[in-house]
């Protein structure tokens, strides 16, 4: 059983559906991404996760529990760190830390115990005695993630926990994040930044105007959306003497390929569109790349690279949403 379950959720404010049957699952060590626009619902789904507003209809179990029915019991499993956080202006990072300790009603040798450790793991030791307003946006995202940590809950729900952050800062909050879903944690996050999500995320769900349109791996939801499977791949040659003549007798050669839909030279490179009728299940990308380079390769083609180009969760979001409107 997953341990989180999410069904037929709904939230209506007047005249506005602002969720509409949103049903999902989330197990635990996983990341799901939840992408959508501006307004599409996301926030509100995980302010209802989080136990801070409350359905119109469906219902949320999270490890066995109702989250309806039963919010005070759910609340203890909840990380919830929502798009804008603030800080105390007046405290130090410890200060900060060991104030809300105290409201998870941590004591004695454990709370201290628990703070040290939430700021090992989020890299403040250094920082504890420094105020909070003096921080840099990405170290008061950190002290903010560490206090959804302090009370070691099995759910996070983290609402654009990357937005405004430098480069830097957004490599050192994956890392973070990764590592909690290594230690057992279900991570649900929300971003605008696709190829962050991405590279974190095992699993993404797809909602606009309040409606999940997909649940998956990427290249699942390509192809549930499509019926068709596709692949690409990357073929730099090496022309040397023979110049166009070595592209033109590729590109050719490519064609006649099966499942080759599309050659477009790119600089110095071929990409190699593949499409599977059916689906993305079976190896047949590595079966479709395989005999691609064993016909150019005997057809004395100069191939000097050849890869594998994973179509990515900008691919899966564009195709699914098509800016749908009400």
């Amino acid at each position: 059983m997953s341990l989180l379950e999410v069904k037929g959720l709904r939230r209506d404010y007047g005249a506005l559906r602002a969720v509409d049957d949103v049903s999902f699952e989330l197990e635990a060590g996983t990341i799901l991404g939840f992408i959508g626009p501006n307004g599409a619902g996301k926030s509100t789904t995980m302010r209802i996760l989080a136990t801070l507003d409350t359905p119109n209809a469906g219902q949320v179990t999270l490890d066995g529990h109702s989250l309806v029915d039963t919010p005070d019991k759910v609340r203890p499993l909840i990380g919830y760190m929502p798009d804008r956080y603030g800080t105390y202006d007046d405290v130090t990072v410890l200060e900060f830390l060991d104030f809300f300790a105290r409201a998870y009603g941590l004591q004695g040798r454990e709370r201290a115990r628990r703070v040290a450790s939430v700021m090992e793991f989020t890299g403040l030791l250094p920082l504890q005695e420094k105020l909070t307003s003096a921080l840099s946006k990405g170290m008061k995202q950190r002290v903010a993630l560490g206090r959804t940590l302090l009370h070691d809950p099995k759910l996070l729900i983290l609402d654009e926990p990357a937005d405004g952050l430098d480069p830097r800062a957004r490599i050192e909050l994956r890392e973070l994040l990764r590592a909690l879903a290594d230690q057992g944690k279900a991570v649900l996050i929300s971003s605008h930044i696709l190829t962050e999500l991405a590279e974190i995320c095992d699993t993404c769900a797809i909602i606009e105007q309040g409606r999940l349109l997909a649940t998956g791996k990427v290249a699942d939801i390509l192809a549930q959306a499509t019926g068709t499977a596709v692949a690409e791949l990357m073929v730099r040659l090496y022309p040397g003497e023979e110049g166009e003549a070595v592209w033109a007798r590729a590109e050719r050669l490519l064609l006649e390929q099966p499942r080759v839909k599309q050659v477009a030279r790119e600089g110095e490179a071929l990409r190699v569109r593949l499409e599977h009728e059916g689906g993305a299940a079976g190896g047949w990308v590595d079966e479709s790349a395989a005999r691609v380079l064993a016909a150019l390769v005997g057809a004395g083609v100069p191939v000097c690279a050849f890869s594998h180009r994973e179509r990515n969760l900008e691919d899966a979001f564009m195709h699914v949403t098509k800016g749908r409107v009400a």
